[in-house]
C-alpha cells in the first residue's frame, strides 16, 4: 500500500525588510513551529520570503497553488493599513472566493489582547484545491491566530478537494462532521 502524498504546505513572508535581507525572517519560521506542533500527517513546506507588492504577492500565490500544487498558503505580514501592506489585495486578485471568517475571528481573538487588532486586514480565500490564509506579522501573533482558525482548515481542505491533513487532538482538535 503506498503512502498518501504529503500536504503541500506554502509559507510565505512577505516583507520588502526581510526579502532585501536587513532582517531576519522570523515571522516564516514561527508558522512552521505552529506547524510542527499541530499536524500530524505528512507535509511538506515550500517557503518564499517576497517583498511587499500586489503582483509579488499574486505572482507567488498563483504559482505556488497551481505550478506547485500547495493544498495550504499560509502567509505573514503586509496586512496592516501602511502604504506597502498590500497583501489583502493580492491575495483578492488570485482566490476564486472569500471565506471572511478567517479574518474575522483573528481580528475578534487578537482584540483580546491589543486593540489595534482592528487595523488588522487578514482573510482567507480558495483557489481551486488551494485554501490562501493571511496571518499578521508578528510571531506571537500569528500563534494566536493560528490555534484560533487551525480548527476548521482541515475540514476545509477536504472541502475543496486539497490533501487529507490531521492534527494532533491535543494540540489541535480538528473539527470534521460526523460521517
Amino acid at each position: 500500500m503506498s503512502q498518501p502524498k504529503p500536504t503541500r504546505i506554502g509559507i510565505v513572508t512577505i516583507s520588502d525588510r526581510a526579502s532585501q535581507g536587513i532582517y531576519a525572517d522570523e515571522s516564516g519560521p514561527a508558522i512552521r513551529k505552529v506547524l510542527d506542533e499541530i499536524v500530524t500527517s505528512p507535509w511538506e513546506p515550500l517557503i518564499r520570503i517576497i517583498p511587499d507588492g500586489i503582483a509579488s504577492v499574486s505572482e507567488c500565490l498563483a504559482t505556488l497553488a497551481d505550478k506547485e500544487g500547495c493544498d495550504l498558503i499560509l502567509t505573514t505580514g503586509g496586512t496592516g493599513p501602511a502604504p506597502r501592506d498590500l497583501t489583502p489585495e493580492a491575495v483578492r486578485a488570485v482566490v476564486d472566493r472569500e471565506l471572511p471568517g478567517f479574518g474575522e475571528v483573528m481580528r475578534r481573538i487578537s482584540f483580546e489582547t491589543v486593540p489595534t487588532a482592528i487595523l488588522s486586514r487578514q482573510l482567507a480565500g480558495t483557489r481551486g484545491a488551494c485554501l490562501i490564509v493571511t496571518l499578521p506579522g508578528k510571531p506571537g501573533s500569528i500563534r494566536t491566530c493560528l490555534d484560533a482558525v487551525f480548527p476548521a482548515i482541515p475540514y476545509c481542505l477536504d472541502l475543496i478537494g486539497a490533501a487529507r491533513l490531521e492534527t494532533d487532538p491535543a494540540r489541535c482538535c480538528a473539527f470534521r462532521p460526523p460521517a
